[in-house]
This record gives C-alpha cells, structure tokens and sequence, in this order.
C-alpha cells in the first residue's frame, strides 16, 4: 500500500510546488493537500497518515497550534510531522521539536533534502507500525489464551461441583442453580463486579464435600438419626479440605516443574478456592448462632456464606429431595421469610426478595424432573424436610 501523506500550507502557490515534487514519488506515496489547517485536523482525526508537511505560519492557527493539537488527537499523534518555515528564527526549530515534530525545514524546500527527510520519518512510522501490529498481535494472542484458562477453569470448576449431585439426577442443576442465584442476590446486595463473578464460580462448590457422605445417609428415605445426622454435617469440613489442603499431587507437581521447567514455579494459591472453600465449610451456619459446624452467628459468618445459605435452602425447597418433595414457591417464600433474623441474615433475605424474579427465570432455565408438591403444613423445624 502506498504511504499517505499530508501537505499543509495556505498559500496556493506552494501547494502547487509540493504537488509537482511529490508527483515523482507517486508510486510509493500518495498525497493529499489542504490550505486551511481546520480542515488538516479534521482529515488528521477521520484518516490515518504516515506523515504530514505543515507550515509555521498561517493565518486563523499557526501551524505550532496545529502540531499542539495533533499531539492531543488520539489517531494522529504518532504521525511524524515535517515543519517548514520561512523565518529565521533560532528558537523556531526548538519550539518545533519540543511540541513533536520529527524536522524542520527552511523554505524554499530542496526538493533532495526534502524527500531525504520524508523517507526517514516514513520508515521509522512503517516500523511503528509493524511495531504496534505486532504488540497487538501478541496482546490478542494474550487475551485469547487468557479467555481459554478461563473457559477451562469454568468448564473444571462446575464439572468438580457435579460431583457432589452426580449419583442423583434429580437434584443435578442444583449446583448451577445456586451458582446464579447467589451472584443475582450478590448484584442486589450491591457487590462489586468481581466478587459477583467469584461468588459465581465458587457457590457451585458448596457441597463437594457430601462425596465423603455414605450412600445409606445421603439418599435416606426421612428423618436421619442423630448419628446419621453428625455424619451428614461432616461434608462441611470435607468440603472445605477438598478447597484448601495442598494436594500432595500439586506439590509433586511442582517439585517437578522447578528441576525440569525453564520458569520458575508459581505455588500461589488461588483465591479463588478459598472463597470456596469459605463457603463449603460455612454455607449451614446460621444467623442466631444455631448452624453447624462452628455455630458462628451474625456478621461472623462470611457474608458470601450468607448469600449461599439463602439460596441453597430456597432451591432445596422448590425442587424435590430423596426425603421429600417440593414445596410449592409461595410456601418457600413463606418459609424463608419466618427465618429471616434467624437463619438467615435480614439484608440478604431482603436482598434474595429483590432478586426473586431473576432468580425464578433461572429455576424455569434450569429444571429439575419434578414431582408433586408437598402439604404446606409440613413443618420447617424438621431439618430433614428443609436441606441437608
């Protein structure tokens, strides 16, 4: 392609000159010209250059205001400027190289002198310009497999949290019910962007601890004996070893990397995991104090547990269990609110309430098979009835 340039001067006469010199260069550079130097920043913002001609002196704006100007555009500020000048002033040439300018030349131009300086500044703008292509280049390279670690950390991180619902298909989107519905409550609570987004990610992993739970306890026809019941709250704690303990895989690993691997290895933990490992060992405390398996209570629990809590007892409610069915949604509702200030932490209800809608759109996205709907009379102070 040829090279675009752009001569500015307003007086006609040496337009005409600049023409007739440059027209020998035609079939590398391709110039444009202009006697009014609005027009010059007008055509410097809408079209890209490899370099422009512009005179010191013109009338309306000095061709020192225009080169000012050209700094300040985000399109042309890279784009080398040739000054000309008919003034013998000493200064001129250093004003002139303070505000940008690639030269300055006397007039009348000679013609050698002139093309001498124009393929100077248009090779070092191509380099600039494969530069710049180049660095965008690896930036996009860069973003994209940035984009796949993502992709794949998600596609690891709601395959993982499967793995808790995998042996009961009935209750298998639970986990990415959950997932949404706690980053809608964390959006209403007014979170920032990104623990919305880790709230996301890491609520799916709320009960990766019940794979340590016997089948003859996890899919009990009931009420659990206080045994079964001690075994059942364990899946906390398990959860929360499956998040954080340093797998002896990873330091193996590791190990391995730094006597094998050119770079350095990273044993940085992912914050990621704490936040779910948090919210797997806390996500069944409750507010007054009564939750397992700390029996922290109040703004001692993680407020992110608190979100988590919330929504993992409204899905467990809408959606049948092993042990029971469903509830109805306004009984759900009706329950949930009787444990506002109790189980659960007032401003998250009240923040739940507000996200209800988005969140009823993401149980109808997301079913489960269904079955019929309990009695409402059935009581909430049977745990076994309510989630495990």
């Amino acid at each position: 392609m040829k090279q675009q340039i752009l001569v500015v001067d307003d007086e006609r006469p040496v337009l005409d000159s600049f023409r007739r010199m440059l027209h020998s260069q035609r079939d590398a550079w391709e110039a444009s010209f202009t006697n009014d130097p609005i027009e010059a920043l007008e055509r410097l913002r809408d079209c890209a250059y490899d370099a422009a001609i512009l005179d010191v002196k013109m009338p309306g704006m000095s061709g020192l205001e225009v080169l000012s100007r050209i700094q300040r555009m985000e399109r042309a500020k890279d784009t080398p400027v040739v000054m000309l000048t008919g003034m013998p002033d000493r200064n001129l040439k250093r004003q002139a190289l303070e505000l940008g300018a690639a030269d300055l030349l006397s007039k009348p131009v000679d013609t050698a002198e002139l093309f001498a300086r124009l393929k100077n500044v248009l090779r070092l703008k191509r380099c600039q310009d494969e530069l710049k292509a180049y660095s965008r280049s690896l930036e996009l390279s860069v973003e994209q497999r940035t984009m796949e670690l993502f992709y794949s950390r998600l596609d690891i991180i709601w395959r993982l949290g499967k793995v808790a619902e995998h042996r009961d298909e009935e209750t298998g989107n639970h986990v990415v019910r959950v997932g949404f519905s706690s980053r809608l409550v964390a959006e209403a609570l007014g979170m920032n962007h990104g623990l919305q987004e880790s709230i996301f990610l890491a609520a799916p992993l709320h009960d990766i601890g019940k794979i340590g739970i016997p089948d003859r306890v996890l899919f009990k026809q009931g009420p659990l004996s206080p045994r079964e019941s001690a075994t059942m709250k364990q899946h906390c704690r398990i959860g929360e070893r499956i998040l954080k303990e340093e797998p002896l895989a990873r330091t193996a690993f590791f190990h391995w990397r730094a006597v094998n691997s050119l770079f350095a290895a990273d044993e940085s933990h992912s914050p990621l995991l704490d936040i779910a490992a948090e919210i797997a060992l806390t996500h069944h405390e409750r507010w007054d104090g009564k939750g397992y398996p700390q029996g922290l209570a109040g703004e001692k629990i993680p407020l992110v547990s608190r979100v988590v809590a919330v929504c993992d007892v409204y899905d467990a409610l809408v959606f049948p269990r092993p042990y029971r069915g469903a509830y109805s949604e306004r009984r759900a509702m009706e329950m949930i609110r009787e444990e506002s200030n109790r189980h659960f932490d007032p401003a998250v209800h009240e923040a739940f309430v507000r996200a209800l809608p988005e969140i009823r759109s993401v149980r109808e996205r997301f079913p489960d098979a269904m079955t019929a709907v309990v009695e409402p009379e059935e009581a909430w102070d049977e745990p076994h009835l309510v989630c495990r």
